[in-house]
């Protein structure tokens, strides 16, 4: 079987919390380095780059439950033209269709994803499999196996990343977004081991690198192992890289040129 053509994404992020642009460590919210421009504000300077896709992240809802950037997210969407892929405390189909209706073009799905999976895949069916993004969010265990905690990073679910992704991907997953949580906001580099795995796992969803990116060479690397798109958090964030010269490897992703399977 051919592998799907998807093409190669860029999706500058911003994590608001309390109302701020900030980034954490590792998902630790002690470790917060908050940004001085208003989240309004760094979405407009990703269009004015030329980004197409911005990753929006409610990190109160996160925690919490109750996404709150509803008003942000209109104004997002209908002052800079970006579409928008966000998520942060959904709990139920009300809250997806709430945030559809706010202007996301994509909801994002994270604990609830991994507490009940068949929920889940029957929203892939009601909303479409374009408009549904699945986080399974990843902590390696010293026995090697990728576990999948949940409520902003916080708890465990003791579930593992390969048997739900297989179980997603066989229900018609078009687009994961996958963060190994120990190189969040560490700009230690993406762990291309762990994408390259997906990638072969599942060959039909456009996979998400999310974490440690430092620079276009990581973005770079990642367009060449095969994933769908790239996440750029803090780097960005700090100006480490121009994200006009991230943009410039959109394109058609190396999963495309997948041999017959």
């Amino acid at each position: 079987m051919t592998a799907p053509t998807f093409g190669f994404t860029v999706y500058p992020a911003i994590d608001v919390r309390e109302g701020r642009v900030v980034r954490l460590r590792q998902g630790d919210y002690a470790q917060e380095t908050r940004y001085p421009d208003a989240p309004l504000e760094v979405a407009a300077r990703y269009a004015r780059a030329g980004a197409r896709w911005l990753h929006l992240v409610d990190l109160d809802a996160a925690r919490e439950g109750g996404y709150t950037l509803a008003p942000l997210l209109r104004d997002i969407a209908a002052d800079t033209g970006l579409q928008v892929q966000t998520g942060g405390g959904v709990r139920d189909e009300a809250a997806v269709e709430a945030m559809l209706d706010a202007g996301a073009s994509r909801v994002v799905v994270g604990s609830l994803a991994v507490r009940e999976p068949p929920r889940v895949i029957e929203w892939l069916s009601r909303f479409g499999a374009e408009r549904i993004t699945v986080a399974l969010d990843a902590r390696r265990g010293v026995d090697g196996r990728w576990r999948l905690p949940v409520a902003g990073w916080t708890q465990g679910s003791g579930l593992e990343l390969d048997v739900l992704l297989k179980a997603y991907a066989d229900a018609g997953l078009r687009h994961l977004l996958c963060t190994d949580i120990d190189r969040d906001g560490m700009l230690g580099g993406p762990n291309l081991e762990l994408y390259q795995g997906l990638v072969e796992a599942a060959p039909g969803v456009a996979i998400q690198a999310s974490g440690g990116v430092r620079g276009v060479a990581d973005v770079r690397a990642a367009r060449e192992a095969g994933c769908g798109g790239a996440v750029l958090g803090k780097a960005l964030l700090d100006g480490r890289f121009e994200l006009s010269d991230a943009l410039a490897l959109e394109g058609v992703s190396e999963a495309a040129d997948v041999s017959p399977c």
